[in-house]
């Protein structure tokens, strides 16, 4: 491999440059099936750091690869060249004219972000990617990017107006629209001049090209039919040849900007876009879910759909549907299934009034169900289009998340033909699937001709990487026959590339490849994606044949190992949501828009370090350690990747594997330790209390054991809550119809000890008799610092002990979620393989209070005629595991039982403490920085009056430590609502 010295550019660059191992194994990947480390990584902070790149690279001969989120599905961002990634600073909004609808950005700017902005202006940019909340602009024109929406607001090149950026020698250009009269002046100017410009011959390239009889012939003779809207086929000389410039018969303006979008960063560095924008939609949609036994069924419902003019029809096969029967948060968004079809027909009509939208619905039903086409046609509106659009959006991860090595595999998934050649076209593509022992999942756009198809494929064997070439030169060959696009809205770039001659022909791909040299004779931009690519089978993410040792994990992981596992991960870029799209993973992302701290980035150099590494224990590993030191094991990602990628499960055992090469960090021994210190300091908790109540005295024993000498230290109690119920009741309390055992856990029992007792007279109040059983720690502070041994002792005893006891009839409450959801998240994969069918059963019967309180109410055992009746807002705070593993709609039911109670959900993702995280010097910064995202902003705006609620406990304390503010566990809410 090349590399190449930086040092030259270093003097004069302002942004920051890393060429370490770490950063160019980060980015060495993207969506995609493909892998190739870059020699850097840079991210520039102005335009001029753009022209130094550019200088840099031609002197070096070298190329740039420009990138923003790295969703790419077809390798466009991967590449042996330095990485320029704008994501961090090219992100502003420039101008927003509403009278002519456009908008002037830079590349980096979030579409759904975007979206947000231009609302209350009336206005938005239509198309629609299913990454559309991490998905940046500059990377939707570089794709062409369409969406489900396409049948109505198109691709990105048909809202770009004009761009601004870098040709390959380093000169400024602004591309838009030009007349006729103007082009032809243009050209007669540049035929004039001694000397011409980059500029000038790109201009004449276009110009000498397409003027010719034969050209032209044999473009629209070979390109892909015009009636098909998602092109995206080699570099777009199609679209300027139907320009009045070279067709008389057309009114449109010549414009460089239709060649540009699509054309993957190839051709210049856009550094300023300017787009057409749409009004907003109509005001009401409704989505017909209609349920078909046949994908080909649901094709041939596609064609009656169309007549009624929807706004979208979006396709999800019965592969798609039972991966989502496995993913916690997909299972509540498809309420609507009923039964098992072989496919859903989403059927999306857009109209100014609701009673448009269901004549139109009934209408287009009584039509399909005269065809034989669908059995079940649910009308769904409101938030419910959203579930149904996010259950579809979310079949790119899933097919992901299959057990073992056989993945769903992006190399055939974009092919687009006309709609009416579409159930054709499916019928023989599955035929070929069958042909060669092979089956593929459908979803995505039918509207527009275009079905995601993925086969399912192991790339890690010889076989797989046989069955890769094999489908897509079938594929290719069955897309040309129907004249459709290879590539509908994922692009080229070094998947499609070695097909594109087929597509196109020889003559054409001869025009393309010299307008490439035309335009970058020195490769300097994104070199060998679209033309000149490397064979679609080389520089694979896996190596066929490639072998791993077994590996050892305390963890459980299922059907898997943990490197299955992290290979769960498609790069499919959920984690780089910003806090603005809601949500809680990525936090440290959110707070640093840094590829690095992004789950993905830990899934990938967990991957690369287990796969690569030559050492005995491959977790001895410094780089696995550095990318994953801001995972504040959330859990979010447990729920929100699509994937179910597991980072803090992950994590978890990657520490403990470290730390047996390495030893367990002093403070990580304290920090673990935690309910054993808190133990000791409660025979004289005045002592520990004088100590951590005395700023100068806090401070310094933060220094000493490694906090942050800001952060407040959680005080201890004058007793604790096992001895303050032993001492009031024994092991029992109250008479009540029915029994619950109460699980104390460590923090409740040493620092929170009044909300603990109010949780005891709660219950009493309200009818239940309470007991303690005898159980140990949960083991919350041992995991959280990979002391998974530790953990494991106190995880088999509390399931030996508690076990038989447990059961629907008598629960097992906590207070605390992190302690208590320990039962249901961790145990069931950590305990004793002999323990582990207990661990679940016991399980199910596991609940927070705030749980168990939610199903007493729906079994109508609990009432409001306890409680005060008075009008109070409360605004929530979700505990990040609670989010994750339980739910938070039974605490906000729990608060809304007295007569009067608003309760508010913040929008507010992670609190940022996550346990010990936010204590840790190192930590501190980055904890309130996410905080400040959302969490503090919020309480601090709220009236005196309304009552902040956060059920965890280190939720409280951030919200202390950031605001000053008092925040209240929901049960000791409700507690003092009791009448």
């Amino acid at each position: 491999m090349k590399s190449i010295d930086f040092e030259d550019l270093r003097s004069s660059f302002k942004g920051e440059i890393f060429e370490d191992k770490v950063m160019r194994t980060l980015y060495a990947t993207d969506a995609s099936a493909y892998r190739e480390f870059p020699l850097g990584v840079v991210f520039p902070n102005d335009r001029h750091d753009i022209e130094q790149l550019i200088s840099f690279a031609n002197k070096h001969k070298t190329t740039l690869i420009p990138r923003t989120a790295g969703t790419s599905l077809a390798g466009q961002v991967v590449g042996n060249g330095i990485i320029v990634d704008v994501s961090k600073t090219f992100t502003q909004i420039l101008e927003v004219n509403e009278e002519e609808s456009w908008v002037r950005l830079q590349p980096a700017v979030v579409r759904d972000e975007l979206n947000m902005f231009l609302k209350p202006k009336g206005l938005f940019f239509g198309p629609e990617t299913s990454t559309a909340n991490r998905a940046m602009v500059g990377g939707m024109v570089g794709n062409n990017s369409c969406g489900s929406n396409s049948v109505v607001y198109g691709s990105a090149r048909d809202h770009l107006i004009e761009v601004q950026g870098y040709l390959s020698d380093g000169s400024f250009v602004t591309f838009k629209d030009i007349s006729k009269e103007n082009f032809t002046n243009k050209i007669s100017e540049i035929k004039s001049k001694s000397t011409i410009s980059l500029e000038d011959k790109v201009y004449l390239n276009a110009f000498e090209t397409l003027s010719s009889k034969e050209v032209q012939d044999e473009i629209r003779d070979q390109f892909p039919k015009r009636t098909i809207s998602r092109r995206n086929t080699g570099y777009a000389i199609d679209e300027l040849l139907e320009t009045e410039v070279f067709n008389e018969n057309s009114t449109e303006k010549f414009n460089f900007c239709k060649l540009i979008a699509g054309s993957e960063g190839t051709l210049m560095f856009i550094t300023e876009m300017k787009l057409h924008l749409n009004p907003l939609p109509p005001k009401f949609q409704g989505v017909v879910a209609v349920h078909c036994e046949t994908i080909d069924d649901s094709l041939k419902a596609n064609l009656i759909a169309l007549k009624y003019k929807p706004s979208a029809v979006e396709l999800m096969d019965h592969y798609i549907l039972e991966c989502t029967k496995a993913n916690k948060e997909q299972m509540a968004n498809r309420f609507f299934v009923e039964g098992d079809p072989g496919a859903l027909l989403c059927v999306e009509i857009s109209r100014d009034s609701i009673e448009e939208v269901n004549k139109l619905a009934a209408e287009m039903e009584a039509e399909m169900r005269a065809a034989g086409y669908g059995y079940h046609f649910p009308i769904l509106f409101g938030d419910d289009i959203k579930k149904c659009w996010t259950l579809r959006k979310a079949g790119l991860g899933l097919l992901s998340n299959l057990p073992g090595d056989e993945k769903a595999v992006a190399v055939i998934e974009d092919t687009a033909v006309d709609v009416y050649d579409l159930p054709e076209f499916i019928r023989e593509f599955n035929e070929i699937l069958t042909k060669n022992n092979m089956y593929s999942v459908h979803y995505a756009h039918a509207s527009t001709g275009e079905l995601h198809l993925r086969p399912i494929i192991n790339l890690k064997t010889q076989e797989g990487k046989g069955q890769f070439r094999l489908i897509a030169e079938e594929i290719s060959t069955l897309v040309k026959k129907y004249k459709g696009s290879l590539s509908g809205e994922h692009g080229d770039g070094r998947l499609r590339g070695e097909f594109i001659k087929q597509q196109i022909g020889e003559k054409n791909y001869a025009l393309i490849k010299d307008l490439k040299k035309t335009w970058d004779p020195n490769n300097v931009f994104n070199a060998n994606k679209i033309v000149d690519t490397p064979p679609m089978d080389e520089f694979l993410r896996y190596s066929a044949g490639q072998v791993t040792p077994n590996f050892e994990t305390m963890f459980r992981f299922k059907d898997q190992d943990i490197l299955q596992h992290a290979e769960q991960c498609n790069g499919s870029g959920d984690c780089r949501k910003s806090h603005l799209s809601g949500g809680t993973m990525c936090p440290s992302y959110m707070a640093t828009k840094s590829e690095k701290d992004t789950t993905r980035a830990r899934a990938n150099i967990l991957r690369e370090t287990l796969t690569q590494s030559d050492k005995l224990n491959r977790f001895d590993s410094k780089e696995i350690k550095e990318v994953l030191d801001l995972c504040l094991v959330c859990k979010a990602c447990k729920s929100e990747c699509p994937s179910n990628v597991d980072m803090a499960k992950l994590k978890m055992e990657f520490m403990y594997q470290y730390q047996k090469e390495n030893g367990v960090p002093l403070r990580s021994k304290m920090i673990g330790n935690y309910p054993k210190m808190s133990a000791l300091a409660s025979y004289i908790p005045w002592a520990y209390n004088f100590v951590f109540k005395n700023a100068p005295l806090r401070k310094i024993a933060n220094t000493v054991v490694g906090f942050h000498p800001d952060r407040t230290m959680p005080l201890l109690s004058d007793t604790t809550l096992r001895a303050w119920f032993k001492k009031s009741y024994g092991t029992k309390a109250g008479n009540g119809k029915r029994k619950v055992f109460l699980f104390i856990d460590e923090f409740t029992n040493f620092n929170d000890v009044e909300i603990g007792k109010k949780a005891v007279d709660l219950l009493l109040k309200l009818g239940y008799s309470i007991e303690v059983p005898n159980h140990v720690d949960s083991g919350r502070s041992y995991l959280s610092k990979g002391m998974l041994d530790e953990a494991k002792v106190l995880a088999d005893k509390n399931v030996s002990l508690l076990s038989g006891l447990i059961n629907e009839n008598t629960p097992l409450l906590g207070v605390e979620p992190s302690a208590i959801l320990t039962f249901r998240d961790e145990y069931p994969e950590l305990v004793s393989a002999e323990l582990a069918d207990k661990a679940v059963e016991l399980s199910k019967n596991v609940l927070m209070l705030d749980e168990f309180l939610a199903k007493e109410m729906d079994a109508k055992r609990i009432d409001n005629s306890k409680f005060k009746a008075e009008k109070r807002l409360i605004k929530l705070h979700g505990h990040c595991q609670q989010k994750a593993v339980a739910s938070m709609v039974p605490t906000k039911k729990m608060l809304s039982l007295p007569k009067g109670y608003d309760v508010q959900l913040i929008p507010s993702g992670c609190c940022g403490m996550a346990g010990s995280f936010g204590y840790e010097k190192e930590h501190y910064d980055i904890s309130m920085k996410i905080g400040e995202l959302v969490l503090f902003p919020t309480v601090r705006q709220q009236p005196e009056e309304v009552i902040i609620a956060a059920p965890g406990t280190s939720c409280r304390h951030q919200i202390h430590d950031g605001t000053g503010k008092h925040a209240k566990h929901p049960i000791e809410i409700l507690w003092e609502a009791l009448a």
